[in-house]
């Protein structure tokens, strides 16, 4: 039995209705149930496999790379010219990070100490851990800046002691031991005799203290209550502030503790955290849109105000003593030793530092420090974050060792920690929390159209079917009249009579 068009019509003006209606409520509904599934994917909660095991064992490839400034003119730089470098490396290091010691609280809150190793990743590195790089004796140059106000007989003291241990103004050594420690006898004098002046008790080296080492307890909120909080830090070791510096401002732990933020993100939002190696918070701040790995990014950079002067910057006032913008000075939490902390080169600080040394060359490529971020999860997808470690030397009178050197701030290593998220990780990523969410956007949108489409094609059927309808009876109506002349041939001879009776 054939279906009539209007049954057809009818049909599709239901089935259209109910599509449109459909597409309709997951346009209101859908993200709520998007952002629910964003937030039960993000919340720090055992019971959730992929956020839990990407916060607690870091499954991605994370690397510190290492530039050294190897001094070339020592002795020229010992008389008072200005320093020349050239920049070595990079040498690379795997970086594993792992959580430990994680408990959980009543208040939605969990726990944790974050332990790091390294190992050196020579096919990725420009170099060996045994090429000899000269830098400046930080045992010798900075203790001399630290010991500069002191009575004269100190610094005499000092300076004979240097002597009788040899140590001089600058070190040449295998790169190996200027990152992981090297014996010095003046080191084991200092523990034996002044215990605590140094950060280390064994061997003395700029990463000494970092490997197989924590960060810290960090205590943060799991979002299991308010999904806004997640990752936000509630304590450090126990503290709400630090006190490192000379305003309530500077010494707040803000933020997160740097690996996963809160989702829902804004062009208009933040990155805030707390680093306890810059023994400070930070911030960085929208930069443009991206994509990473096929998943849409926010490209978030540190703003130009982050290791700006109290002069140029006046909430940074409380970081201060200062010198130039762009250098933080983190003596206060460094044994006070003179160490500065700036972006690579002197990127984005004031032209005066590059002034002082020469074989410098910023730029935003290379020294720019950024993080690539999925803004509905706050998940980094790449990371690049780059510091240099910087030391003041100067002449100091009574210490002879320091020579005649002008005083200026050293540049003496560069690093980059870098990571990415990729492999099974990244495919598991992007199919929960980027493609099914996707999938149910599109939808609403396919069962509009689709709806629409059922509508329009009821109103052709219908408009169509009204047109066979009336065609149909014009048709009858014609075939009638001819049929009736046909079986009525005597009207028209009547009508022939009557023209001939009126001519």
């Amino acid at each position: 039995m054939a279906v009539s068009k209007s049954t057809l019509s009818i049909a599709f003006i239901v089935l259209g209705g109910l599509a449109v209606l459909f597409g309709t409520v997951l346009v209101f509904v859908g993200p709520i149930i998007i952002d629910d599934q964003i937030v039960k994917n993000i919340e720090i909660n055992p019971n959730n496999g992929l956020s839990y095991t990407m916060w607690k064992d870091i499954p991605v490839p994370f690397f510190m790379s290492v530039y050294f400034f190897d001094i070339v003119n020592p002795n020229e730089t010992l008389d008072g010219e200005k320093p020349t470098v050239v920049q070595r490396g990079p040498y690379v290091y795997r970086e594993n990070r792992w959580k430990d010691n994680i408990t959980f609280h009543n208040n939605h809150t969990v726990s944790y100490k974050e332990y790091r190793q390294y190992f050196f990743e020579e096919s990725m590195s420009v170099g060996d851990e045994s090429d000899m790089v000269t830098i400046p004796n930080m045992l010798v140059l900075g203790a001399s800046v630290m010991m500069e106000n002191m009575p004269l007989r100190v610094r005499l003291l000092l300076s004979r002691t240097f002597k009788t241990f040899n140590e001089g103004p600058f070190l040449t050594k295998p790169v190996g031991e200027l990152m992981w420690g090297y014996d010095s006898k003046l080191v084991d004098f200092l523990n034996n005799y002044l215990p605590g002046m140094l950060p280390t008790s064994g061997k003395f080296g700029l990463f000494a203290e970092f490997n197989n080492s924590n960060t810290g307890q960090f205590t943060i909120f799991t979002g299991q209550d308010d999904i806004r909080k997640v990752h936000m830090v509630d304590s450090w070791n126990g503290l709400k502030s630090v006190d490192y510096w000379s305003s309530e401002q500077c010494n707040m732990i803000n933020g997160t503790a740097g690996q996963m933020w809160p989702p829902f993100m804004t062009k208009q939002s933040t990155m805030p955290f707390y680093s306890p190696d810059a023994c400070r918070s930070m911030e960085l701040v929208y930069q443009r849109p991206g994509v990473s790995r096929g998943i849409p990014v926010y490209r978030f950079v540190a703003p130009k105000t982050l290791f700006a002067n109290g002069s140029d910057y006046p909430p940074n006032e409380g970081f201060c003593p200062c010198r130039q913008s762009g250098l933080l000075n983190v003596s206060t939490c460094r044994h006070n030793s003179p160490v500065y902390i700036s972006h690579p080169h002197f990127f984005e600080a004031d032209p005066v530092l590059l002034d002082t040394v020469n074989g410098l060359s910023p730029n935003e490529d290379e020294h720019g420090l950024f993080i690539d971020i999925h803004p509905e999860t706050g998940v980094p997808m790449n990371v690049s974050i780059r510091l240099q470690l910087n030391l003041l030397i100067k002449s100091v009178f009574g210490i002879t060792e320091t020579g005649k050197i002008a005083e200026v701030v050293m540049p003496m290593i560069w690093f980059e920690e870098s990571g990415y998220i990729d492999g099974p990780v990244l495919n598991t990523f992007r199919t929960n929390l980027v493609v099914l969410p996707m999938v149910m956007e599109y939808m609403q949108y396919i069962f509009i159209g689709l709806g629409l489409a059922g509508i329009l094609g009821a109103v052709v059927l219908y408009v169509s079917d009204k047109k066979a309808v009336k065609k149909t009876s014009v048709s009858l109506s014609q075939g009638e009249s001819v049929k009736d002349t046909k079986h009525n041939p005597t009207s028209e001879t009547q009508a022939e009579k009557y023209c001939m009776n009126d001519r």
